[in-house]
């Protein structure tokens, strides 16, 4: 029996749809997802079976035009996990076209995609019609020399199959990377911090969410099969630190008790998690915060 086994780096602009497709593909929740833009930041890899094959996702961060260190260390890690795939996979949205971001991409995919084996997957195709989506692979196949070209709906989940399947059958031949039962190549350590920031993401507004960053502090495995999880979210002012706790204590309430209750839901037991707000002014120029998000600080550097 051949098994086969190799790296898919799925890559876009900002919420084109890349962790929806990973958790999709997985079968399980392992990246974060929420509304707002550039949510993931580092490399977060899935792992799926299909067959005989095992695929691993690596959902990375979207690619934009980066301001500042964390920006460009995100980009950096995306064009990363591009070089270093098997197999790219493209996510454009369907009702936005070729924009600015799409059109970066293309030509950066020139350069990276010589030898590079690269797929196109129209994501949100229940946006438009099917004149326009018709149009749209013709216009990005006529720019770039994509292998394959899919429609899908990570969301809804039309098309995944498809392109699950036709990934199976082109990964090489060799033996699984991981043990069957794992989903995910990540530390549960920063699985749970990345459930603690999806949940302050989708609580808070405006640009805080990109202002914040949560560090698991502690794990103590209990006696009677509990755990005890222990979390930092530094901020980088002290007018945040109010906004985070809310009136009251209100907000860090609820998005402790919502982080909980999915870390509870993942793990399959109780979970006792308790969370510190600590001001860090500078935390964004710190390398060690960048090694705990599994970022390189230097490729912040301008």
């Amino acid at each position: 029996m051949t098994t086969r086994a190799g790296f898919v780096a799925l890559i876009g602009e900002p919420n084109a749809g890349k962790s929806t497709l990973t958790n999709r593909m997985v079968g399980a929740k392992v990246s974060i997802v929420t509304h707002k833009v550039q949510t993931t930041r580092a490399r977060i890899r899935g792992v799926a079976i299909e067959g005989e094959a095992q695929i691993v996702f690596v959902d990375t961060p979207g690619l934009f035009s980066p301001r500042r260190r964390l920006d460009r260390a995100m980009v950096a890690a995306a064009w990363s996990g591009a070089a270093d795939a098997d197999i790219v996979v493209l996510l454009v949205e369907a009702h936005r076209g070729v924009s600015d971001g799409v059109e970066s991409i293309l030509e950066r995919l020139q350069d990276i995609g010589k030898g590079r084996r690269v797929a196109l997957a129209i994501n949100k195709i229940d946006r438009v019609k099917s004149d326009v989506l018709l149009g749209l692979s013709q216009e990005l196949n006529a720019r770039f020399a994509f292998e394959e070209t899919f429609m899908i709906s990570a969301e809804k989940g039309f098309g995944c199959d498809d392109l699950k399947k036709w990934l199976a059958a082109e990964l090489p031949d060799g033996p699984w990377l991981y043990p069957e039962d794992q989903i995910a190549d990540l530390p549960m350590r920063m699985i749970a911090a990345e459930m603690t920031r999806e949940k302050l993401t989708l609580r808070l507004h405006q640009e805080l969410p990109y202002q914040l960053t949560v560090e698991t502090e502690n794990w103590d495995e209990r006696k009677d099969g509990t755990a005890r999880i222990d979390q930092v979210i530094y901020v980088a002012r002290d007018g945040h630190k109010g906004i985070v706790l809310g009136h009251k204590g209100e907000s860090i309430k609820a998005i402790s008790k919502a982080a909980r209750e999915e870390l509870e839901e993942f793990l399959g037991r109780r979970v006792h998690l308790f969370l510190q707000v600590k001001v860090r002014e500078k935390w964004l120029e710190e390398a060690a915060r960048y090694s705990e998000m599994g970022l390189n600080f230097r490729d912040g550097n301008t």
